[in-house]
């Protein structure tokens, strides 16, 4: 499954991707209707394609690149498709989620001025953004070429996650709201792949079908802020298809804040993007494993959003601010006053005022009590650190609206506003221009997605490849010493990747931050089964040529399920399917072993097969 990996505080949108079974389980489906891949043997379109219908499948998407279909059939269909010899595989196809002027933080941190100093835009590179579309009427994208987009409705945007994504690579530079990492200069193609206002999910088959639109506009980036915790080999393929086309995928690596693999972010081909905060300190909820290849900011994020912003207004001044999750729609005004960290009502001086409060020592809805007891009209949280931040009521009722602010912004006002007029709004239209600050991978992907733009502007002549490694082999080292499972190579660097692309030589295999590694292969696979009752189920017992390292499979045939693990320090590692019948022959398949340096060479031992 696939989903959208972002927290969206300010309105107290937060997803967390759910970990990968840790067991290695894998039961089969027991819906009367699965949607699933089928693909079926090269010029064996015609037959697979009639048995379907004859089955009464529902043809959603056809790829003959892949030699598939996706389709949702009647579950005890299933089984007797597998028979067919016409098929090769038929797995789950699995559903994907979306995984939040001034210049913020990270446009900074990624040295994106200093390249478009050195004459590095984006101009002349088009970005597909796969997400939950764009509201391209928002006054930050006006000016930016917005080559198209699908299907129907992709212009508009109903939960706001695709409109942040996009703000982060390309808003305007235009003296109002944010600027992206390549401000109006990057081209745009927008694919809508969620809808409604969580953004709900889609199907692997729905990704790949998106990304292939992104490759017929012409896209040379793919940004998808999104992802599931299950594999699919039919969608590992689609995307390293793409990437042998030319095209450079990048994904959010997941917010489950684990060691787990997130999907399509942990294919060799997509390049995985984890999340720092301003500190360039790890986000608790970014995930760390093997595939991590680049770090990006995805902590506190400000970009656009397709409704308008809460405001305060104080002696003139609009700054920006964020509702706090649970605050009243409402406008209110009065003289601004100081409530330091408001941890009581004032004793009077609240009565009547807009009150400003120090973040610390007590809750958030405390505070605005405290302002509300206190007959203050509204409350002004303002952070006990730098940079902005979102907030919630934790569902307490409050009568009075309530907005976070910047600690800059907030200690300005102290210093040069007290007793001056104030008006804060937390109102809301829809669709409108504004901006909100979000957390996730999902707001870290964009920035490396904006970064290679940048680089490939520098040099068109470069491949994918090499853009890849450019940005890796520059990447500002976080952590231990060297790649590692937290920040992979480390924090993106626009302008130190645009000084190597500018002197980088086409012809050339590129940097690498490893050009010689070493490998890793499969040694063996063999196939063992128990039986209770009428049920089967088949053990693969895997050994590799490395212990320690992660192992991802798939099981085929008479039962189907994927799953990874690490094997032991002797390179051992046992996958154990679910339930079955009846007895048929059962395939095991190791598609990808990673960690460290190795790199995964394919072999004839990856697969094994047996019959009960």
């Amino acid at each position: 499954m696939k989903e959208p990996f972002t927290h969206r505080q300010p309105v107290g949108f937060m997803k967390f991707i759910a970990a990968g079974l840790a067991c290695l389980a894998f039961g089969a489906a027991q819906a009367d209707q699965e949607r699933v891949w089928v693909k079926f043997s090269p010029g064996a379109k015609a037959p697979v394609q009639a048995a379907l219908q004859g089955a009464g499948a529902e043809f959603h998407h056809t790829f003959d690149e892949l030699d598939a279909f996706a389709v949702t059939l009647p579950s005890q269909a299933i089984q007797g498709l597998r028979n067919n010899p016409n098929i090769e595989l038929i797995e789950e196809d699995a559903k994907r989620y979306p995984m939040s002027q001034s210049v913020p933080f990270g446009i900074d941190m990624v040295q994106a001025p200093e390249a478009w100093a050195a004459g590095a835009t984006g101009d002349g590179v088009l970005v597909c953004v796969i997400d939950s579309g764009l509201y391209t009427g928002h006054e930050d994208f006006q000016g930016v070429n917005v080559v198209g987009g699908a299907p129907s409705g992709w212009n508009s945007d109903s939960c706001g996650h695709g409109t942040h994504v996009a703000g982060t690579i390309a808003a305007m530079d235009n003296n109002v709201g944010v600027v992206g990492v390549s401000p109006g200069d990057v081209s745009l193609y927008i694919v809508q792949v969620f809808d409604g206002t969580d953004c709900g999910w889609s199907f692997s088959s729905n990704l790949i079908n998106a990304a292939n639109l992104c490759r017929d506009a012409g896209a040379n980036i793919i940004n998808m802020s999104l992802g599931g915790s299950f594999s699919s080999t039919t969608e590992r393929n689609g995307f390293q298809s793409l990437f042998d086309q030319g095209i450079l995928s990048v994904a959010a690596a997941g917010n489950g804040g684990n060691t787990q693999f997130s999907y399509p972010a942990s294919y060799d081909s997509v390049i995985s993007v984890a999340a720092i905060d301003s500190n360039k300190n790890l986000a608790s909820f970014s995930q760390r494993n093997s595939q991590v290849e680049l770090a990006a900011p995805g902590v506190g994020v400000l970009s656009t959003v397709p409704w308008s912003s809460p405001s305060a207004v104080v002696n003139g001044i609009n700054y920006q601010v964020a509702a706090m999750d649970g605050s009243p729609q409402a406008e209110a005004s009065g003289s601004i006053v100081s409530g330091n960290r408001c941890t009581d009502s004032g004793g009077g001086s609240f009565n009547g005022n807009v009150v400003l409060c120090e973040r610390g020592d007590i809750s958030f809805a405390d505070k605005v009590l405290n302002v509300q007891a206190g007959g203050g009209v509204a409350a002004i949280i303002y952070n006990n650190e730098p940079g902005g931040f979102g907030g919630t009521l934790g569902g307490t009722a409050t009568s009075i609206p309530s907005v976070s602010m910047s600690q800059e912004d907030g200690q300005f006002i102290l210093a040069n506003s007290m007793g001056t007029a104030a008006t804060v709004d937390t109102r809301s239209e829809v669709p409108g221009s504004g901006y909100e600050a979000w957390n996730g991978t999902s707001m870290a992907s964009p920035h490396v997605a904006g970064v290679a733009a940048l680089v490939w502007s520098a040099n068109p002549a470069l491949t994918n490849q090499q853009v890849r490694d450019i940005m890796a082999a520059t990447a500002e080292d976080l952590g231990s010493a060297g790649r590692n499972n937290e920040f992979g190579w480390g924090l993106v660097q626009a302008f130190d990747a645009v000084s190597m692309a500018v002197g980088a030589d086409p012809g050339d295999p590129g940097p690498g931050p490893d050009p010689d590694p070493n490998t890793v292969s499969t040694e063996s696979v063999t196939l063992s089964f128990t039986r209770r009752g009428p049920n089967y189920r088949a053990q693969a017992a895997v050994v590799v040529s490395s212990g320690g390292v992660v192992v991802e499979g798939c099981f085929s045939g008479a039962v189907t399920g994927c799953g990874s693990g690490t094997a032991n320090s002797n390179g051992e590692i046992t996958f154990q399917s679910g339930n079955f019948r009846p007895a048929a022959e059962v395939t095991f398949c190791v598609n990808n072993i990673s960690g460290g340096n190795l790199a995964f060479e394919a072999s004839a031992n990856d697969c094994g097969s047996g019959t009960p």
